[in-house]
């Protein structure tokens, strides 16, 4: 087994390479404007740091967000296009999940909350059992509109992080954006032992950004 995960749902672009046993390779880089430009170099470095080529890879794993939409499309599009020139499986793992799984790896232990920067003045979060058992599916909130019982739990992540105000217990010494390392870590466990993944599709959650003006004209020729 050796598996490329990678993912750009967050500021953090960020890939790894996990042989089966660990990760053997990563790179880290926190750069919320920069992901198409960065993320094709990390993939040839950490291949390079580990002594292997592209296509001894056997499968891809990605996250799949939710985050904002031209740094999530960066990533999903290229684990999509390796997983068909290689002709390999693309796993997609909830992006959440791969902070909570390191926040786990750090010793988080019992209930907790995921918030990652969902921009506008909104976060991304989960609730989580453990680090491995997300007990909510993952949402868009306003923090202040967020339940007290919600905020009020230890809380990882960047979101949690900028709105402190409103997260009460910001466990801020762990993982605040996503890991690569962690999300090899998840998707190995989860192939070791019949786990389920996600199709390689964008969570997006909200509609992006960029939109078409309500009374945008299409100019037809006559």
């Amino acid at each position: 087994m050796l598996l490329l995960a990678l993912d750009t749902a967050t500021p953090a672009v960020t890939v790894a390479l996990h042989d089966g046993e660990s990760v053997i390779a990563r790179s880290d880089q926190v750069d919320a404007r920069r992901h198409g430009e960065l993320l094709l170099p990390a993939v040839d470095r950490v291949l390079a740091e580990a002594g292997r080529t592209l296509d001894a890879v056997t499968g891809i794993v990605v996250g799949v967000g939710p985050g904002p939409y031209t740094g999530l499309r960066v990533g999903i599009v290229t684990a999509a296009t390796f997983g068909a020139a290689l002709s390999v499986p693309v796993h997609g793992l909830c992006t959440l999940d791969g902070i909570a799984y390191a926040a786990g790896q750090a010793g988080l232990t019992g209930e907790f909350v995921v918030a990652t920067d969902a921009r506008r003045k909104e976060v991304y979060w989960a609730r989580y059992a453990d680090a491995r058992t997300r007990l909510t599916e993952p949402a868009v909130d306003r923090p202040a509109e967020l339940p007290e019982q919600i905020a009020s739990m230890p809380s990882v992540g960047a979101g949690a992080a900028l709105y402190s105000g409103v997260f009460t217990d910001v466990r801020e010494e762990l993982p605040q954006h996503q890991s690569a390392a962690a999300l090899a870590e998840l998707a190995a466990e989860k192939l070791r032992t019949g786990g389920e993944f996600l199709p390689d599709q964008p969570l997006y959650l909200r509609r992006p950004d960029a939109q078409v003006p309500a009374n945008y004209k299409v100019v037809t020729p006559k």
